[in-house]
């Protein structure tokens, strides 16, 4: 898969059969689109290319607004991407100059002088350009002034899928890790670099790495004990996850990453991690001392490991 970051660079794409959005969580519902662009591209002797933007567009339009949060960082989308047999990719910088460009302006000189299109898929409910004035309806009319096609994803197919990146996001912030995997076809992640923490779980038996998110914008799933996979230098690990405040030893109200390694005693201090959520334990809980903690710790480890081996 080959990744465009520059818009007037882009040449050489043999038949372009193009579908745009921001495809965040890459869930099945974007996994069947890409599909269907893929078939297309075999079909008619072309290449699949997905436009997308970063950032994402409310972070420019909504500079203020802190609420949203996306399943996937810029590295982990196109990662996935990568995943499902797409061509090209084409990451465009989403600024405001960008989003004042009128519907027609964006077909004529995006979509047809710079990329070449020969075919849109695109879902019924897409609008585009400023103020999102673009919709199907004009597609549909200016693809025989500008000679390319336009293949709708009706309502019927958008509703049989049934997942959206909302709905993604809902399932993360509830933490019922089990719908987010289904929804999205592969296992939740989060990615981040281990700092010091305040020692205290080696103090009780359980030492935990603790994991800085450098992405704000990077949606955290809801306080809780989650079973994880730990993926460090393609080497993978099992692990118990804790999301939270640590109410037992902290009154503070940040909320911290940190994860108890199975089986190993690992030293990954300054290092980069991934963590895959499996299932969610859990919420978390204050306890009345240190050794309360510690037994459901190990109640905890218990159950993670019967889910593991399960």
């Amino acid at each position: 898969m080959k990744v465009h970051k520059d818009i007037s660079l882009i040449s050489g794409i043999q038949k372009p059969i193009l579908t745009v959005g921001t495809f965040d969580g890459v869930h099945i519902g974007h996994q069947s689109i890409i599909k269907r662009i893929n078939e297309l591209a075999e079909k008619l002797g072309g290449e699949s290319v997905l436009l997308t933007f970063h950032p994402h567009p409310r972070i420019v339009l909504f500079p203020d607004d802190d609420t949203l949060k996306l399943i996937n960082t810029v590295d982990e989308k196109l990662e996935l991407l990568s995943r499902y047999g797409l061509k090209h990719v084409i990451n465009i910088p989403f600024e405001k100059e960008f989003s004042r460009m009128s519907p027609v302006e964006y077909v004529r000189d995006i979509l047809v002088n710079q990329i070449g299109i020969d075919t849109i898929v695109i879902g019924y409910d897409h609008h585009f350009g400023r103020n999102r004035q673009g919709n199907l309806k004009l597609l549909q009319e200016l693809a025989p002034i500008y000679e390319f096609k336009v293949e709708e994803i009706s309502a019927q197919d958008i509703d049989e899928i049934t997942v959206s990146s909302t709905k993604v996001r809902k399932s993360i912030l509830d933490g019922d890790i089990k719908s987010t995997n289904e929804f999205l076809g592969y296992q939740f992640m989060l990615s981040g670099k281990v700092v010091k923490g305040n020692q205290i779980g080696s103090s009780i038996g359980y030492p935990t790495a603790n994991i800085s998110i450098e992405d704000k914008h990077k949606i955290i799933p809801k306080n809780g004990v989650y079973i994880v996979n730990v993926s460090f230098e393609n080497q993978l690990f099992n692990g118990i996850l804790n999301v939270g405040n640590k109410p037992t030893v902290s009154s503070n109200s940040e909320v911290t990453i940190e994860v108890h390694l199975l089986d190993t005693s690992i030293d990954l201090y300054g290092k980069n991690i991934t963590l895959y959520f499996i299932d969610r334990i859990r919420d978390e809980q204050k306890f009345e001392n240190l050794e309360d903690l510690k037994n459901q710790i190990k109640k905890d480890e218990q159950k993670a490991r019967g889910y593991l081996v399960s």
